[in-house]
């Protein structure tokens, strides 16, 4: 057998007839055993080839797709990555690797929280809910992740050639989507029952946190070595620019990476070059519209009409942080499940005409601090989103008498 340990033709003649043993039903356990009594390991780049091969000699999508896991399971540990490159601080292989560090926390914790669900007490089960549905809203952020991979990611793959895995794996993420989607419709179903919430952990919760944390497995072992080796340079700087498009799962990345002989100017501001705007009442460039917009004392957040957050002011004093990780998420689950539902209603009032504004005004420490929603509309009357304007009116409440222009020194 040692002959045939490092023999490519060899290993990927023995990984195609095991996967195919999945495909007629053998245990996992079996074909497992067999892959460690036959390959020591298998080269990532192997594996590909395998899938693709498999792909074109007729096995369907669809069955590819439910083999998928189990041969991932089977594989595990057993995947060499010897041979793949490093991956550079900020590059966007990175920034993915940095949202499945937070993605791996975050089904962990969410695992915890389902492992006890059968001892909850009864009478704390809607706080218990709630945690979960903290948990699950921000699980679903993982679309943002698997949306850059989609449509930056894929399309350089398949220019190069490589196009059975990113559809099997596409297949996935959708199905990853469906969970998670089911989850959240389950957990937020008033009056849950305890029996429903342990019946429904075991069809869809746990199946959905083990669909995100084994596609977590496919990438690191597969995906980013397999596109680290095919992508240029050009190829990861235009994902690099299109990124914040979309936007990040989790995390904000602190690092922006760029190739060798890129000039040293922020990429995210390349769009500043010649970039002009103008107004009915008159323009500026695009930097000057940022320093305006980030000079101006209150805090400000856009949410377009999909109800996803757009764009956030950026002033050295910010009311209530913000990072980048919001960018395209459902505005909804960036509040506390407690007051998603009021949320949603601002969001219906706006939309069907019956409301324009939405004032509120809380106690912080110490500080009075004034938040407003605005409906945004075009002059058809046409919905086009929300602002969120927020404003510490602390120092203005302690004023007295006037101070004209006249005085100032």
């Amino acid at each position: 057998m040692s002959e045939h340990i490092d023999n490519s033709k060899f290993r990927k003649s023995k990984l195609k007839e095991l996967i195919l043993k999945l495909h007629e039903g053998e245990s996992e356990d079996e074909v497992k055993k067999e892959l460690k009594e036959s390959l020591r390991s298998i080269p990532y780049g192997e594996v590909v080839e395998v899938e693709q091969e498999l792909i074109e000699e007729g096995l369907p999508e669809e069955e590819i797709l439910r083999l998928c896991d189990m041969h991932s399971s089977v594989l595990e540990g057993s995947i060499d990555q010897s041979s793949s490159k490093d991956i550079p601080a900020g590059h966007p292989l990175d920034v993915l690797k940095q949202e499945n560090i937070a993605l791996n926390a975050l089904c962990s914790e969410t695992n915890m929280l389902l492992a006890v669900l059968n001892v909850a007490d009864e009478k704390g089960l809607p706080e218990f809910v709630l945690d979960l549905i903290s948990k699950f809203n921000q699980l679903i952020d993982v679309d943002k992740h698997y949306q850059r991979k989609e449509y930056l990611v894929f399309p350089f793959l398949e220019k190069a050639g490589i196009t059975g895995p990113p559809k099997v794996m596409w297949g996935k993420h959708d199905e990853i989507r469906e969970q998670l989607k089911g989850s959240l419709e389950i957990l937020n179903t008033p009056g849950i029952t305890k029996d429903d919430l342990v019946t429904s952990a075991e069809l869809m919760l746990k199946p959905a946190v083990k669909g995100v944390a084994e596609m977590i497995i496919k990438e690191e072992e597969i995906l980013f070595p397999m596109s680290m080796d095919a992508l240029t340079d050009s190829d990861w700087y235009e994902i690099q620019k299109q990124s914040l498009e979309i936007g990040y799962c989790l995390i904000d990345p602190k690092e922006d990476w760029k190739p060798d002989g890129v000039e040293t100017e922020d990429i995210n501001m390349l769009q500043k070059e010649g970039g002009n705007i103008q107004l009915p009442t008159g323009g500026f460039t695009v930097e000057e519209l940022l320093v305006i917009l980030n000079t101006m004392p209150v805090d400000m957040t856009f949410v377009d009409k999909n109800d996803k957050v757009k764009y956030f002011s950026q002033s050295k004093d910010r009311i209530f942080q913000r990072n980048r990780a919001i960018i395209n998420r459902d505005v909804r689950h960036c509040h506390p499940p407690a007051s998603a539902h009021i949320v949603d209603k601002i969001l219906d009032d706006f939309k069907s005409g019956k409301q324009d504004r939405a004032p509120f005004w809380i106690n912080m420490g110490g500080k009075l601090i004034h938040i407003e929603y605005f409906a945004l509309r075009n002059d058809k009357g046409e919905y086009l989103g929300t602002l969120e304007v927020s404003h510490d009116l602390t120092e203005y409440r302690a004023l007295e008498g006037e101070q004209r222009i006249v005085s100032y020194k």
